[in-house]
């Protein structure tokens, strides 16, 4: 039956579904983390989905299922509606009444008073506050920085393709369940779900903060990201030309490819010209910096393009893709691609080669780079002490 009354696609059963159940939960099983986090995850799954395309045929169905999520929400869903609509259009919210509003709000105080009358109050405010909050951190970090999505898929099962947040902004009036087919190579990417991307703070930047106070670090991560780079290049013609992306707040990657390359054009291209004002010092004025976000235009020169860890962008694209005849892409230690070497166990990072097929040569096998690696790792026995600044010392042989 209520299928027959969906305007635009069957699979809004399921959305229909879960807020009934979200509801009779709430009735039987009430409590401050179902009213928190229910309100945060049907903020932005049901109630979203409903804004951009109201589920069912008739007016009086979709004025109704609106009320039903002005209570599941303790906000009148029409008010909901209108902010993130104009957060869509890029103008200011401004609040107009309507009859439907009026409705909603009668049926939210309404709530508030039942809640109350049952001695609930104090817990039920406690959550919807909660879930207030959730919605605003994930309202900021889905936007920090630019839009951003999250395509792991259990988070987009969980939340119906909520993490195609970029797809989303591109196409708003598009159907949920199609929103994976709009994915665009090179968008704004992030590991974290919204929620919990705060905790890239604590991650990548942060440990780039932390070497920045330490010489001591310095040189471990340069040593390390030096022997690595070692064993990618051996696998390479020569390289004369390398893109950098992302130089980092402190600038391993360059320095280690001054010392391995001592007179290969070397240029830094990152978005934030502080990172950049920041790595200046440490390196040459043959190393050209530019200021700007990731595209593959920028690397059509390159013999070599490197790729960080911290990469914000569709790193499965760089993999099917890439944008130079050889890409080497920092990843996490078990994310083993194609060829490559660990960087550092300590560091949980390893780097992956890459290859457009049919240009250079043909690639060695990982258990040569393995040799490789072992080789030079235990014919090198030198210190940490010396000089990190550019070309100062010779690569690793």
């Amino acid at each position: 039956m209520v299928r027959a009354l969906l305007r635009h696609s069957s699979r809004d059963t399921w959305l229909v579904a879960v807020a009934a159940g979200q509801g009779a939960l709430l009735v039987s099983l009430p409590s401050a983390p179902l009213v928190g986090i229910g309100l945060w995850w049907n903020a932005n799954t049901v109630a979203h989905n409903f804004v951009h395309r109201p589920f069912f045929r008739t007016r009086p169905a979709n004025a109704l299922f609106s009320a039903y999520l002005s209570v599941l929400l303790g906000v009148p869903h029409t008010l909901w509606r209108d902010r993130h609509l104009a957060h869509h259009a890029g103008r200011a919210w401004r609040l107009q009444w309507s009859g439907q509003l009026a409705f909603e709000a009668v049926v939210v105080t309404a709530l508030w008073v039942v809640v109350a009358a049952g001695g609930l109050l104090a817990m039920w405010l406690t959550g919807w506050l909660a879930g207030l909050l959730l919605c605003a951190l994930q309202g900021y970090y889905e936007h920090a920085h630019g839009v951003t999505s999250h395509y792991g898929a259990l988070y987009n099962l969980a939340f119906f393709n909520d993490g195609y947040h970029v797809e989303h902004h591109a196409h708003p009036g598009q159907h949920w369940s199609e929103l994976g087919r709009y994915r665009q190579a090179g968008a704004r990417s992030s590991r974290w779900p919204p929620v919990l991307r705060w905790l890239e703070l604590f991650t990548l930047d942060g440990l780039e903060r932390l070497v920045l106070h330490s010489r001591h670090l310095q040189q471990f991560v340069v040593e390390r990201h030096a022997r690595a780079f070692s064993v990618i290049l051996a696998n390479l013609p020569p390289v004369r030309r390398v893109t950098i992306v992302g130089g980092g707040l402190f600038p391993r990657t360059a320095l280690a490819l001054r010392r391995c390359l001592p007179k290969a054009e070397i240029t830094v291209v990152d978005r934030s010209p502080e990172n950049l004002q920041r790595a200046r010092p440490y390196l040459d004025e043959r190393v050209r910096m530019v200021e700007a976000s990731y595209s593959p235009d920028l690397c059509d020169r390159a013999d070599l393009v490197v790729i960080p860890l911290s990469f914000t962008g569709d790193r499965r694209a760089l993999y099917l893709d890439p944008p130079a005849p050889a890409v080497a892409v920092h990843d996490w230690i078990w994310r083993r691609r194609s060829t490559g070497t660990i960087v550092s166990v300590l560091l949980l990072k390893r780097l992956n080669l890459v290859r457009q097929t049919g240009r250079g040569e043909r690639q060695r096998p990982a258990s040569a780079l393995r040799a490789s690696a072992f080789a030079e790792a235990t014919a090198d026995r030198r210190s940490l002490g010396g000089s990190w600044s550019a070309g100062k010392a010779a690569c690793p042989p």
